[in-house]
């Protein structure tokens, strides 16, 4: 019976470390391809209306983005604020050409291949 309880213990400790583990992964990066781009326009505003009446904004960006091989395609992504000129983006992208999510990061943070184009 003690090794049964001790047993269930452990089992339990390792379930709660689990799923804090797992809300910790952003599955909108998992398998994700990296690319990296400079914002050096203002995005294009796009107002929403809510059913509550209050207007909400978002911001649209197409611009060409390099990955770490040096190949660079145009992205299309949105954002709820209009982004920092002159800031430094890590595009985490899907399927070809789908941005899944993005970080900002510093210019030494982005691979030399990426950073001739």
């Amino acid at each position: 019976m003690k090794k049964f309880l001790i047993t269930m213990g452990i089992l339990f400790v390792i379930g709660v470390v689990g799923v804090f583990a797992i809300a910790k992964i952003d599955f909108n990066r998992f398998n994700a391809e990296n690319y990296y781009l400079q914002i050096t326009e203002d995005g294009e505003p796009h107002e929403y209306k809510l059913s509550d009446g209050s207007v909400m904004t978002s911001y649209s960006y197409t611009l060409e983005a390099t990955n770490a091989k040096g190949n660079t395609i145009p992205l299309e992504f949105n954002a709820q604020k209009n982004l920092r000129k002159g800031a430094y983006l890590k595009m985490y992208v899907k399927k070809g050409d789908q941005v899944s999510s993005y970080d900002e990061v510093k210019l030494e943070d982005i691979p030399l291949k990426a950073l001739k184009n």
